[in-house]
């Protein structure tokens, strides 16, 4: 199975790559981008097992090393 995680800052935290983005967007022309977050998108490949444990496992390793609790947020889907 894949799973395909998402990883965002959450509301509120300072995100300096995106300004940063955001400002050669408008030095290129782009004038009408507003904001820009910068995120990360990771994806794995996991032997099937029931959803429950699945779930759990993912949740894990977001908590764990894909994400940074405190600063970020994460969704995930999952593709059979």
């Amino acid at each position: 199975m894949k799973v395909k995680i998402y990883v965002t800052l959450k509301e509120g935290i300072l995100d300096p790559q995106g300004k940063a983005v955001q400002h050669s967007l408008h030095t290129l022309g782009y004038a009408s981008v507003r904001d820009v977050r910068i995120g990360k998108y990771v994806e794995i490949k996991i032997s099937d097992m029931p959803e429950e444990t699945m779930e759990s496992r993912i949740k894990e390793m977001c908590h764990k090393l894909l994400a940074n609790p405190v600063i970020e947020d994460f969704r995930y889907e999952i593709e059979r």
